[in-house]
């Protein structure tokens, strides 16, 4: 097993057998995405595409959790240098989220290997974006999904609502986020979001 550097805590990548296994790690806010996440994420994504050891990336999440997607306690949060002018403006920041999204769903999407999310808990709003990005989804019966977006008065982002209508179709798409259904395991596979379910004594096997 190879230990690559992302350079961050907030996650873990490794090389093994060929597979490189990327894990999201911020347990204690259920692997909710942080600007060093989210770069890092980027980065590795980057780096394993080229790899020629690597034939396959595992996207997976800590402690018992999947992704959160944003962190909107963060995001709720005034920032401490733009009361005072400083800081990006707005464009700046819209465009550097384009880029955040081109760099992980869009390249989990576009990626000439295979790519599979391990859902072990539960998978919210960018954070299912990020699984649906994959070409397979695996998850354990615990697991949740929804798209969250209407909760919190947000439309989507990371390619979920273009990913989940080519797997569901528009209208169980539109009805997904319109109302943030929580669907479990056994539900999201019966719609075709979840490739398969496995007990969570098997999930890492």
């Amino acid at each position: 097993m190879t230990a690559l550097d992302t350079g961050t805590e907030d996650l873990r990548a490794e090389i093994d057998g060929g597979v490189a296994v990327i894990t999201m790690n911020r347990p204690d806010r259920r692997n909710a995405f942080s600007p060093a996440m989210v770069s890092a994420l980027g980065a590795v994504l980057a780096q394993v595409e080229v790899d020629e050891a690597v034939g396959c990336v595992v996207l997976t999440g800590a402690g018992g959790a999947f992704c959160a997607g944003g962190d909107v306690k963060s995001m709720a949060a005034p920032p401490a240098d733009r009361g005072n002018g400083a800081g990006p403006s707005l464009d700046a920041r819209i465009h550097r989220q384009r880029l955040n999204q081109r760099a992980t769903s869009g390249r989990l999407w576009h990626m000439p290997k295979p790519t599979i999310a391990a859902i072990g808990g539960p998978a919210a709003g960018a954070g299912l974006s990020l699984a649906l990005a994959c070409d397979l989804r695996y998850a354990v019966p615990e697991a949740v999904l929804t798209t969250a977006f209407a909760k919190v008065g947000f439309a989507g982002d990371y390619g979920g609502t273009w990913f989940l209508t080519r797997l569901v179709g528009s209208g169980k798409a539109k009805e997904l986020y319109y109302f943030s259904e929580r669907l479990s395991a056994e539900e999201a596979q019966r719609l075709g979001i979840v490739n398969a379910v496995f007990p969570s004594a098997d999930f890492e096997r």
